[in-house]
Protein backbone atom coordinates (compact mmCIF):
# COMPACT_ATOMS: atom_id res chain seq x y z
CA UNK A 1 0.00 0.00 0.00
CA UNK A 2 1.60 3.11 -0.78
CA UNK A 3 0.71 6.76 1.18
CA UNK A 4 2.12 9.81 0.39
CA UNK A 5 4.99 8.31 -1.03
CA UNK A 6 5.19 5.92 1.58
CA UNK A 7 5.50 2.30 1.18
CA UNK A 8 3.14 0.48 3.91
CA UNK A 9 4.23 -3.27 3.75
CA UNK A 10 4.05 -3.46 8.20
CA UNK A 11 2.05 -2.21 10.80
CA UNK A 12 3.20 0.78 12.33
CA UNK A 13 2.99 2.62 15.58
CA UNK A 14 0.64 5.59 16.54
CA UNK A 15 3.24 8.61 15.53
CA UNK A 16 3.97 6.79 12.72
CA UNK A 17 -0.01 6.84 11.84
CA UNK A 18 -0.48 10.54 12.26
CA UNK A 19 2.62 11.42 10.22
CA UNK A 20 0.86 9.32 6.87
CA UNK A 21 -2.63 10.97 7.82
CA UNK A 22 -1.04 14.08 7.71
CA UNK A 23 -2.57 14.31 11.80
CA UNK A 24 -0.76 16.15 14.84
CA UNK A 25 0.80 13.47 16.81
CA UNK A 26 1.40 16.20 19.61
CA UNK A 27 -1.31 17.74 19.63
CA UNK A 28 -3.42 14.39 19.60
CA UNK A 29 -0.86 13.12 22.46
CA UNK A 30 -1.82 16.63 24.15
CA UNK A 31 -5.69 15.84 24.14
CA UNK A 32 -5.90 11.91 25.21
CA UNK A 33 -2.34 12.14 27.26
CA UNK A 34 -0.98 8.59 26.13
CA UNK A 35 -0.87 5.93 23.28
CA UNK A 36 -3.43 3.90 24.78
CA UNK A 37 -6.09 6.36 24.88
CA UNK A 38 -5.39 7.30 21.49
CA UNK A 39 -5.32 4.00 19.78
CA UNK A 40 -8.91 3.48 21.47
CA UNK A 41 -9.71 6.67 19.84
CA UNK A 42 -8.15 5.66 16.49
CA UNK A 43 -9.86 2.19 16.94
CA UNK A 44 -13.31 3.42 17.32
CA UNK A 45 -12.90 6.40 14.39
CA UNK A 46 -13.48 3.50 12.20
CA UNK A 47 -16.94 3.23 13.28
CA UNK A 48 -18.18 6.85 13.42
CA UNK A 49 -20.67 7.41 11.20
CA UNK A 50 -20.68 10.73 10.19
CA UNK A 51 -18.86 11.01 6.84
CA UNK A 52 -21.08 8.45 5.73
CA UNK A 53 -23.55 11.08 6.41
CA UNK A 54 -22.03 13.48 4.57
CA UNK A 55 -21.30 11.37 1.47
CA UNK A 56 -25.24 10.40 1.74
CA UNK A 57 -26.39 14.02 1.76
CA UNK A 58 -23.94 15.55 -0.40
CA UNK A 59 -25.95 12.82 -2.18
CA UNK A 60 -29.03 13.94 -1.66
CA UNK A 61 -28.84 17.54 -2.15
CA UNK A 62 -29.33 18.22 1.41
CA UNK A 63 -27.83 21.76 2.02
CA UNK A 64 -28.71 21.43 6.19
CA UNK A 65 -27.39 17.60 6.23
CA UNK A 66 -24.32 18.45 4.62
CA UNK A 67 -23.55 21.65 6.94
CA UNK A 68 -24.83 19.63 10.00
CA UNK A 69 -22.21 16.66 8.77
CA UNK A 70 -19.09 18.77 7.95
CA UNK A 71 -19.39 20.51 11.07
CA UNK A 72 -19.81 17.25 13.58
CA UNK A 73 -16.86 16.16 10.85
CA UNK A 74 -14.61 18.94 11.91
CA UNK A 75 -15.13 18.80 15.68
CA UNK A 76 -14.29 14.75 15.16
CA UNK A 77 -10.96 15.68 12.94
CA UNK A 78 -9.82 18.34 15.59
CA UNK A 79 -10.45 16.21 18.97
CA UNK A 80 -8.36 13.37 17.09
CA UNK A 81 -5.81 15.78 15.40
CA UNK A 82 -6.53 14.72 12.00
CA UNK A 83 -5.12 18.07 10.85
CA UNK A 84 -6.03 17.46 7.02
CA UNK A 85 -9.51 15.96 7.01
CA UNK A 86 -10.24 18.97 9.99
CA UNK A 87 -9.11 21.75 7.21
CA UNK A 88 -11.02 20.54 4.63
CA UNK A 89 -14.23 19.77 6.85
CA UNK A 90 -13.60 23.50 8.54
CA UNK A 91 -13.40 24.93 4.23
CA UNK A 92 -16.87 22.75 3.92
CA UNK A 93 -18.38 23.81 6.70
CA UNK A 94 -17.99 27.67 6.29
CA UNK A 95 -18.80 27.38 2.80
CA UNK A 96 -22.45 25.79 3.42
CA UNK A 97 -22.65 28.14 6.53
CA UNK A 98 -25.43 29.99 4.56
CA UNK A 99 -26.81 27.05 2.90
CA UNK A 100 -27.43 28.84 -0.27
CA UNK A 101 -25.23 26.63 -2.73
CA UNK A 102 -24.50 23.06 -2.93
CA UNK A 103 -20.97 22.01 -2.18
CA UNK A 104 -17.88 22.49 -3.82
CA UNK A 105 -17.16 18.36 -5.36
CA UNK A 106 -13.67 19.31 -5.23
CA UNK A 107 -13.58 20.19 -1.70
CA UNK A 108 -15.94 16.89 -1.04
CA UNK A 109 -13.52 14.86 -2.95
CA UNK A 110 -10.85 16.22 -0.74
CA UNK A 111 -12.31 14.83 2.33
CA UNK A 112 -12.93 11.89 0.68
CA UNK A 113 -9.60 11.59 0.35
CA UNK A 114 -8.53 12.36 3.23
CA UNK A 115 -10.91 10.35 4.99
CA UNK A 116 -9.94 7.15 3.07
CA UNK A 117 -6.17 7.51 3.89
CA UNK A 118 -7.07 8.41 7.73
CA UNK A 119 -9.41 4.70 8.06
CA UNK A 120 -6.98 2.67 5.22
CA UNK A 121 -3.51 4.19 7.83
CA UNK A 122 -5.35 2.78 11.24
CA UNK A 123 -5.79 -0.28 9.74
CA UNK A 124 -2.50 -0.84 9.63
CA UNK A 125 -1.67 0.28 13.06
CA UNK A 126 0.11 -2.29 15.22
CA UNK A 127 -2.25 -3.97 18.43
CA UNK A 128 -1.46 -2.05 21.81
Amino acid sequence: MIFNDFICVTNMNIPDCYSIMNGDYENAKARLMNDRLIDKYLRKFLSDKTFQQLMDAVEAGDREAVFVAAHTLKGVAANMAFSELEQYSSQLTEQMRSRQQDPDPALVASIADSYRLITDTIGLLDPL
